[in-house]
């Protein structure tokens, strides 16, 4: 893991770099992934890392868990039964507000 990992890296400057990222892979998964790629109208790279991108998405978001106790699980329902999403501002902000990694 580096460290820029761990420091908050500043928007722009995220954006304006890129930085190389290889790998090795064998003949038949190469033909596979352009195959797939030529279907979708995009080219290797570009497939790749979207399909990268999907996947940790997938990833940070199952590592989300709550937990509650039965009582609280109980009131938690109360509570979103009494005040729907679309009378709940707060709620509202928050499904709108972008993902951490858009």
């Amino acid at each position: 893991m580096t460290s820029s990992l761990l420091r908050a890296p500043d928007a722009a400057t995220e954006k304006a770099k890129s930085v190389p990222l290889n790998m090795r892979v064998d003949f038949k998964k190469r033909d596979l992934i352009d195959v797939a790629a030529a279907i979708s109208g995009s080219d290797r790279t570009s497939f790749i890392l979207d399909a990268a991108c999907k996947k940790a998405e997938e990833v940070i978001l199952d590592q989300r868990l709550f937990v509650l106790a039965d009582d609280d699980f109980d009131a938690f329902e109360q509570a979103l039964q009494k005040n729907p999403v679309r009378s709940n501002k707060c709620v509202q902000k928050l499904l709108n507000r972008p993902s951490r990694w858009s």
